[in-house]
């Protein structure tokens, strides 16, 4: 008959059920561990979201994009889009300089004064169903080197008493310069409130005007 002692000697110890020693129980989990299945690595597909940072005259953009064109040309933090990004697009939000740098030559080129403006499909997947209006109407009231007033986009929604709401809608627009919310001014022409500060709305109106034909 089999000793019991040398029977428990050749156990393996990752079938042990119930170790009473403490020390066995930390063997146990550690060889468990060894053991855990092997994930696939990730890799980008259509169903990924592409991003990247990008330093430009008027700051760090964090530009996204989807399979539906440009989903954020933000100056928020990085971890706040992604985060964003991946609760509302796509869990998958894949660091992917070259996929974003189609957006980033076109970006350049208008920051050089030498595009007036950008062929890049946007996807405004982060904006609610308000702010798409509000982008949308936007991009027909205004062009290159040209403004248009919280008040007149309200009311060419035709909501005028809305002035407040349009400013809080662009205020949180996701694809910032290319969708451009900067030439939006207050009722005296003002410079208010813009995602990347006064003085980047600023530099991008000056830029427009001293390179409109």
């Amino acid at each position: 008959m089999a000793d019991p002692r040398e029977a428990g000697e050749h156990r393996d110890p990752r079938e042990a059920s119930d170790p009473r020693d403490p020390r066995e129980a930390a063997l146990v989990t550690r060889l468990r561990a060894l053991h855990a299945p092997v994930r696939p690595p990730l890799l980008a597909g259509a169903g990924d979201v592409g991003y990247a940072l990008h330093d430009g005259p008027v700051g760090r953009l964090v530009i996204a994009v989807g399979a539906g064109g440009v989903l954020a040309c933000s100056y928020d933090e990085e971890a706040a889009v992604t985060a964003r990004l991946a609760r509302s697009v796509s869990p998958r939000v894949l660091r992917d300089p070259r996929r974003v740098d189609p957006v980033r030559r076109e970006l350049d080129a208008y920051f050089a004064g030498a595009r007036q403006g950008f062929d890049l499909a946007v996807d405004l997947a982060l904006a609610t169903p308000f702010q798409r209006g509000v982008l949308t109407e936007l991009g027909r009231l205004t062009g290159f080197g040209t403004t248009t007033t919280y008040g007149a986009l309200a009311a060419a929604l035709g909501r005028p008493q809305a002035a407040r709401a349009v400013g809080a809608a662009l205020g949180a627009n996701p694809v910032c310069v290319i969708v451009p919310c900067h030439r939006v001014l207050g009722s005296s022409g003002g410079l208010t409130g813009y995602a990347g500060g006064v003085e980047a709305k600023r530099w991008l109106l000056e830029l427009e005007r001293s390179k409109r034909g």
